[in-house]
């Protein structure tokens, strides 16, 4: 990963090139789901939910990267692109951009 990106367009194409298993970005989903979910129940139920929120979102990628891509997921050398390609990957997903 010797490439520097100069923005997150340059920078999305190739975040999508390290998800090209389907199950792996069916965990990156999953796991999203969940974050959104826990920041919900953190603002009604308790603030503790607040704390699972990165488990679910880098623990379900992370294991997809691991598990299914073999790969070096990107967050370790672009933490700030590499989140924000989880959200908008996830919003892609939703609107069919982006297959599961």
């Amino acid at each position: 990963m010797s490439e520097a990106f100069s923005s997150f367009k340059t920078f999305y194409p190739y975040y999508l090139s390290e998800h090209q298993d389907l199950r792996c970005r069916r965990l990156h989903f999953v796991g999203t789901w969940l974050v959104i979910l826990a920041a919900v129940l953190g603002f009604v139920h308790s603030a503790w939910w607040f704390v699972s929120m990165p488990l679910f979102g880098y623990g379900f990628a992370w294991i997809g990267h691991m598990v299914f891509e073999k790969n070096r997921p990107a967050t370790f050398s672009y933490p700030l692109y590499s989140l924000a390609g989880d959200w908008v990957m996830f919003f892609d997903i939703l609107r069919g951009r982006v297959k599961i």
